[in-house]
């Protein structure tokens, strides 16, 4: 069986925590991520098998109504995703670095996922949208001919949506900003 990741993400707290609820009871998933995103926001992710998490976010999306930002759900999600969600990725070289910036964490995961799959990079991090007003970012590195593929890929992924906000790619980036970059 095919595994896969659902996102819904709301401008409403109380709204995500019972849309949250509503997903759990209407298909055998896991909740992997349920918290509060600035400013304001509700995301919720949840795990399993593709037609069980397509089952739980169309439940969300159907009582969302106008509080839903965005949502997704991403089958065969590449294994670097949810470690670079949870945290970082290790790094163990200083390459060149691409950085694509969204307007929602759905978009953001969608682009890294494809990314990661289109190139030979590594996820560093996706940055959810804490203490960023509610944008999200995420973290490429590799050769530069690969991150700038990366970062097409993503760029592209986020604007079918019309949510990307910026993208850049730093060919030799500075030890000082390589070391705030890639260690948080």
């Amino acid at each position: 069986m095919s595994q896969a990741i659902g996102i819904l993400e709301l401008t409403s707290i109380a709204k995500g925590m019972e849309l949250g609820d509503a997903m759990l009871k209407s298909a055998n998933v896991t909740l992997l991520v349920s918290k509060t995103l600035c400013p304001g926001k509700f995301l919720v992710i949840v795990g399993g098998d593709v037609g069980a998490v397509q089952q739980a976010i169309a439940t969300g999306d159907s009582q969302a109504g106008e509080m839903l930002v965005d949502s997704l759900v991403l089958p065969n999600i590449h294994a670097s995703v949810l470690p670079a969600i949870s945290g970082l990725n290790a790094v163990d070289q200083r390459q060149a670095v691409g950085i694509v910036e969204t307007l929602s964490v759905a978009a953001c995961v969608s682009a890294a996922d494809r990314a990661v799959k289109a190139s030979n990079v590594t996820l560093v991090r996706v940055h959810m949208a804490f203490g960023i007003g509610g944008k999200c970012y995420m973290v490429v590195t590799g050769d530069i001919s690969d991150v700038e593929n990366a970062v097409a890929v993503a760029s592209e992924s986020a604007g079918e949506k019309g949510l990307l906000v910026y993208r850049s790619v730093i060919p030799r980036p500075h030890e000082a900003m390589w070391r705030q970059i890639v260690e948080g």
